[in-house]
């Protein structure tokens, strides 16, 4: 390979990567299987019940130490801001729900994920009116009064520590929102 061809595909990998809804779109309402949470089994709508509450959507493709790190994280949120209301959900994107869902139950209980309902969207590709970038391993958007107001987007091994601190941070943030 040319020296020119690999710094090309060194500045592709280091180029942020966009995926989801712009700031400024509303969300719009997809239903995902819950795997984890009060409505386990069940085709549910989470958009759909949020409605101008500040929101923290996650879409991840695998069950990582990373993610569970952010979902940690973000159980925590929802009890620092519980008189806001904050709503958060993971929705993993899955051509294979059946052989998904066992798998992040023990996922769960394993990451001592308490508040954050975890749901199968059974397309790999996601909810296409969300946009999802198929290298992203994880797309987190977050939204208040049914508005995107933030989004990040992580490459397989981008979601490091600083970076969750810096998702988090944002979560804290829309949860105050007015």
């Amino acid at each position: 390979m040319s020296a020119s061809f690999l710094l090309a595909l060194a500045t592709l990998a280091s180029d942020p990567l966009v995926s989801g809804l712009e700031p400024g779109r509303r969300p719009g309402p997809y239903a995902s299987i819950v795997a984890v949470g009060p409505q386990r089994g069940k085709s549910h709508c989470f958009i759909c019940e949020t409605a101008d509450r500040p929101m923290a959507v996650v879409f991840a493709r695998q069950p990582t130490d990373a993610l569970a790190s952010l979902v940690r994280g973000i159980d925590r949120e929802l009890i620092a801001h519980k008189s806001a209301d904050l709503r958060a959900w993971v929705t993993f994107l899955s051509d294979d729900q059946p052989a998904l869902d066992p798998r992040l139950v023990k996922w769960a209980q394993d990451q001592a994920i308490r508040l954050v309902p975890l749901g199968i969207f059974e397309d790999a590709g996601g909810p296409p009116s969300y946009r999802l970038n198929r290298e992203a391993e994880v797309t987190v958007l977050l939204a208040v009064k049914q508005k995107v107001v933030h989004r990040f987007a992580f490459r397989p091994g981008e979601l490091t520590d600083e970076r969750i601190a810096a998702v988090l941070k944002a979560v804290s943030a829309t949860a105050v929102t007015k």
